[in-house]
């Protein structure tokens, strides 16, 4: 067999590489035969180069017996191809004559074409994840996470942040989404679980005085999936000492973004981004996490039909507490041109889907205003719903009238189908801002108590704390969200450090010593003796490889991904396991019926 010393990869050869000789390795991507001429274009994760072979009738036969796929070793020489160049790809303006060639390995017919434009679906394409990776698009996300990954981490060692690795066997603290468990040999009937974040850790690490603490950190969450959510995830993963206030994690992790997007894709951001509360996000959005890169902002039109007969907007303005009662409107400007009465009534059933009964609407035409609702009001109350939303012929405007939390979301999602569907945007802008002053506190019916917004160990305004016994869900705090083109890239907030303050948020959660105790008490023993003021953040290191690769799902940046039921359709994971390993867990399995 061939010694192997690969000159250079295959997208790596240029004109400057012209007349040397070579010794190249790949797969074949394509090839043809032409009975005295062999061209093949070989390929590997940098791109593909061309070789060919003439007059030379001991290599013709071999590469005779040359199918796609079929892994080889040439050696030959590099020439120009003259004035047949391929400028569609970096090695197009050479080839190599081949004077040594040697099948590595034989491949069988690939149950889809190795190709971007290849037309296999997903689940086909999952199944067989070694051969998807091949095709350049998917290899090149891998290079850019891989990318971004030592962007990071130079720039974190660069700022004093150490790597420290946390434990991936741990206790199930059950505060969010559910944990991964993994039974225990040695302990019968006991559990580990596998971290959702490394929270705990980080945190005493401060305690412990590493002072400045990173990780690229693998993390796990039993929930359900979508198009930007994994069962098992990565996350950049920091933490920081001493502190004054937010602003000293938020202006670190800002210049990170910026590094990663300028070194790793040349976008250069200027000034500092954007800071949007929580409570200004969801009212002119309808979300935390809004995307700004075009309007179709919430107005809240309640007052204006507090005293309508219409009976949508009556019913939802008697609903009282504090999810109240809503009419909120957004203003599609210009789109009656775009919709059709069919494009409008499709809209009521979209918004069904995002929890709304349906959708109110008026479609200002220059032939005339045609509306689901307008008979209903007075003229001074059109003529004042005209004047806020700022109507203009052309316009169409929707309607929600719905409890609080209903309006939100549902134009929230609503703004973002109608931007999307009728690609009113400009979608190679990044827009990048931050969240801030979250709620601490929102109550769970399911749980009948208030859960944290984040988690329990967040820091609240001290300015708030007079409100936490009587007004609980008024109590903001120090949380910190970064937000890029409408997905949550990253998040975190300034600790506790404080054992008072932590025992009186784990009150007002309705945690009792006990429980305190059986899920934290390792944790709350540690702030006995003495806790560095800390602050931290994660970026979620899949989605942020998603922004910048513009891929529409997350398992594009991962190399072996789950599929919505999480399951592996490559591995068959998860499966059964033999009765004998069940046996030495102490583990019977229930029958589902």
């Amino acid at each position: 067999m061939t010694r192997l010393n690969r000159t250079k990869m295959c997208g790596e050869f240029n004109a400057q590489d012209i007349g040397k000789e070579v010794a190249i390795c790949g797969w074949i991507a394509k090839y043809r035969n032409l009975g005295s001429l062999f061209f093949a274009d070989l390929r590997d994760r940098t791109g593909i180069v061309q070789f060919s072979i003439s007059d030379n009738a001991e290599l013709m036969e071999i590469a005779s017996t040359i199918r796609n796929e079929y892994v080889v070793y040439v050696k030959g020489t590099v020439v120009s191809r003259g004035t047949n160049v391929n400028k569609n790809i970096p090695t197009g303006e050479i080839e190599i004559i081949a004077n040594e060639i040697e099948i590595l390995s034989v491949a069988e017919t690939t149950p889809f074409v190795i190709s971007d434009d290849a037309n296999a679906g997903e689940a086909l394409r999952l199944k067989y994840r070694y051969l998807d990776l091949r095709r350049p698009s998917l290899l090149n996300n891998l290079l850019m996470r891989d990318k971004i990954s030592k962007i990071a981490r130079d720039f974190l060692a660069n700022e004093g942040f150490i790597d420290v690795e946390t434990p991936i066997l741990g206790k199930s603290t059950p505060e969010g989404a559910r944990d991964y468990l993994v039974p225990s040999r040695v302990h019968p009937g006991e559990f580990y679980a596998l971290p959702q974040s490394p929270q705990l850790f980080k945190q005493l690490l401060m305690i412990a005085g590493v002072d400045r603490y990173y990780q690229i950190a693998r993390c796990f969450r039993d929930e359900d999936l979508r198009a930007n959510r994994q069962p098992e995830f990565t996350q950049i993963d920091i933490e920081m000492s001493f502190i004054r206030d937010e602003n000293d994690v938020m202006d670190v992790t800002e210049d990170l973004i910026k590094d990663i997007f300028n070194k790793a894709i040349g976008y250069q951001f200027d000034g500092k981004f954007r800071r949007m509360t929580y409570k200004e996000a969801m009212s002119r959005y309808g979300s935390d996490k809004p995307d700004t890169r075009f309007g179709l902002e919430l107005k809240d039109i309640s007052n204006i039909v507090k005293n309508s007969t219409f009976a949508v907007f009556a019913n939802a303005l008697s609903i009282g507490g504090v999810n109240h009662g809503m009419v909120q409107a957004i203003n599609a400007k210009g789109f009656a041109d775009k919709m059709s009465r069919k494009d409008i009534d499709a809209v009521g059933e979209v918004v069904k889907t995002f929890g709304a009964k349906g959708v109110a609407w008026i479609a200002l035409r220059p032939d005339q205003t045609s509306s689901s609702f307008l008979k209903y009001l007075t003229d001074e109350e059109r003529d004042a719903i005209y004047e806020a939303m700022g109507a203009e012929t052309g316009d169409v405007i929707f309607v929600i009238a719905d409890k609080r939390d209903v309006t939100y979301k549902v134009l929230g999602e609503l703004r973002l189908y109608l931007a999307n569907k009728y690609n009113i945007y400009d979608k190679s802008i990044y827009d990048v801002l931050w969240i801030t002053e979250f709620p601490l506190l929102e109550w769970s019916d399911e749980e009948n108590r208030f859960m944290s917004v984040h988690h329990p160990f967040t820091m609240p305004y001290e300015e708030d704390l007079q409100y936490i016994d009587t007004d609980p869900e008024r109590v903001r705090s120090r949380a910190y969200d970064l937000v890029i083109n409408g997905q949550e890239a990253g998040g975190g907030s300034v600790r506790i450090h404080r054992r008072d303050m932590q025992q009186k948020m784990f009150e007002v959660l309705g945690l009792t010593e006990d429980v305190i105790n059986a899920r934290f008490g390792y944790f709350v023993d540690a702030f006995r003796y003495g806790a560095p003021p800390h602050a931290g953040l994660a970026f979620g290191l899949d989605r942020l490889v998603m922004l910048l690769t513009n891929t529409d799902s997350i398992k594009d940046v991962i190399a072996f991904p789950k599929v919505q039921n999480a399951s592996c359709l490559m591995s068959d994971a998860p499966n059964v396991v033999d009765t004998k390993q069940l046996d030495e867990l102490n583990i019977n399995i229930k029958t589902v019926e």
